[in-house]
């Protein structure tokens, strides 16, 4: 599917997401790279050398999620925006995203906006928690979004309303 259509099949998105038992622990960053392309900056960001050392810089990242706390410093460094955190424990109901967003105008936190799947189509409404434009994320804002656990597979970007 992805080599039709630039989506990922269902099967690959469960396959980079750590294991229930990692979820249940907090947060944890899930790097969507299906290809083998030369890119390497998120082994580079990661001071906890979650995110392995590359022998090959066409290899595709792996991650140590036991070594992962979700710090969100490999979200910036990923040129294709392929790296969310995510963190299951947020609450009951809810799942919280932390996404990568270079569109303007930015959202403010408490906006409720549409959540879009990897076609970029709405599912559901989402809550914008925090926004992060820091200065260490090189021009990277980080976005935390707050999605109803039942589109934890599907969830993985915003839009504004009326955009």
């Amino acid at each position: 599917m992805l080599k039709k259509t630039g989506v990922p099949a269902e099967e690959c998105i469960k396959r980079v997401f750590p294991s229930e038992e990692r979820l249940k622990k907090g947060p944890v960053a899930i790097i969507e790279c299906y290809e083998k392309i030369p890119c390497n900056p998120c082994s580079d960001a990661c001071k906890r050398n979650a995110i392995k050392f590359f022998d090959d810089i066409t290899n595709i990242p792996m991650i140590d999620y036991e070594l992962c706390t979700g710090c969100t410093m490999c979200i910036s460094s990923c040129p294709g925006l392929a790296i969310m955190v995510l963190d299951k424990t947020y609450s009951e109901d809810e799942v919280l995203f932390k996404i990568p967003y270079e569109f303007l105008p930015l959202p403010k936190d408490g906006d409720i906006v549409k959540g879009l799947n990897r076609k970029g189509e709405y599912i559901t409404k989402v809550k914008v928690v925090k926004v992060m434009n820091l200065e260490i994320y090189d021009k990277t804002t980080i976005i935390h979004v707050a999605v109803n656990k039942k589109y934890i597979h599907e969830f993985r970007n915003i839009q504004m309303e009326g955009i």
